[in-house]
């Protein structure tokens, strides 16, 4: 897509199969679709795999702009989502992470490799059991295969193409059967201010923590969650900058591109957090150069929760432990590859020494 852009322009016409498809790559014209007209592109395309994992697409993500839909929202936003429903889960949170915390701790006693992105996942599927289901799920449930499991294969389905989303009438036949050490030593120096090596860092430590903010928006600026966001669908005819959308024309957001883009961010493929020093840009949305959680109506309803525990898990994680690779690699080395996936995980597991720091 990047590519693509590159030779044909930040805005795309294609037809996949039947349908007509809108690929954008600008945040000037992506402004447009998610917020100038937002309420024309609110909708959600007719998708296989949403079809059989969210109950004939009535989960919130996936389901059509409508009555229904809004009523969901509300619902999510006021009570499941909501201020104080996040604050209720903080003392779940703290335990999960605490488990964690230990459990890498006791890694780096006998000074062995864990698997952080395994690691990570697990605590962000036991936390969401907890805070839907009220327990956790064992490895031995879901047919043995593990919550993490499960919605790993989810989110597979949900990315892999399938025919029919573009060639409705064959549906029935069913054919588809950076280096970062110097980054990491500055966030603890930052993390350490705040909270000191007696003690572990708390959910009420994070305001304040700009650093760790900062780090937070570059690493979703070159590595967004989502890098075309889930895609959304025209309510009606639409003329936009001079070009003729038909009704139920599908619309990609190319955030992975948008988050590159030279003429918004200087050093465009460098890490580099300080570039948001006395910056007013956030990612909840309101500015469209920075989008891991979408914008306008069809934004992320759970953001609130998903980056309180990020926040939380990123200071415990860098203020407890400093971080060696294994085997002598150097942080060059580091595979960075990205799986294709509704969101994009590392295609090769991080694994890294801790040495625990605290006193406590």
């Amino acid at each position: 897509m990047h590519k693509l852009a590159e030779k044909y322009g930040t805005v795309m016409y294609m037809r996949l199969g039947s349908v007509p498809t809108i690929v954008v790559s600008s945040p000037k014209v992506a402004e447009l679709f998610l917020k100038t007209h937002n309420h024309v592109f609110a909708n959600r395309p007719p998708l296989e795999a949403a079809k059989y994992l969210s109950y004939d697409q009535k989960g919130l993500a996936f389901a059509p702009y409508g009555p229904y839909w809004r009523n969901m929202r509300k619902l999510c936003t006021l009570e499941l989502l909501s201020n104080h429903k996040n604050n209720s889960f903080n003392s779940m949170r703290k335990d999960e992470i605490d488990l964690l915390i230990e459990s890498i701790k006791q890694a780096s006693y006998e000074r062995v490799a864990v698997d952080l992105s395994a690691k990570v996942s697990s605590v962000g599927a036991y936390i969401s059991c907890r805070m839907i289901f009220g327990k956790k799920y064992t490895d031995k449930e879901f047919g043995g295969k593990g919550f993490t499991s499960v919605i790993h294969d989810g989110m597979q389905l949900m990315a892999v193409p399938n025919l029919s989303d573009y060639i409705p009438q064959i549906a029935p036949l069913d054919l588809q059967a950076r280096e970062k050490s110097s980054d990491n030593e500055e966030t603890s120096k930052r993390i350490g201010r705040k909270g000191t090596l007696n003690r572990m860092v708390e959910e009420s430590d994070l305001e304040g923590l700009n650093y760790l903010d900062m780090v937070i928006k570059e690493t979703f600026r070159l590595h967004p969650v989502a890098p075309l966001l889930i895609p959304h669908m025209s309510t009606e005819d639409i003329t936009l900058k001079g070009f003729h959308i038909p009704k139920n024309s599908r619309v990609f957001i190319n955030t992975w591109v948008i988050g590159r883009d030279p003429t918004v961010w200087s050093d465009a493929e460098k890490f580099f957090p300080e570039r948001f020093v006395g910056s007013n840009i956030d990612f909840r949305g309101k500015d469209i150069e920075l989008l891991p959680f979408g914008s306008g109506r069809r934004s992320c309803p759970g953001m609130l929760i998903g980056m309180t525990t990020v926040r939380l898990l990123l200071a415990r994680l860098v203020h407890s432990f400093d971080w060696e690779l294994p085997d002598g690699m150097l942080p060059s080395e580091l595979d960075m590859t990205e799986v294709f996936s509704l969101v994009t995980p590392r295609a090769t597991p991080l694994v890294a020494i801790p040495i625990y720091r605290l006193t406590v």
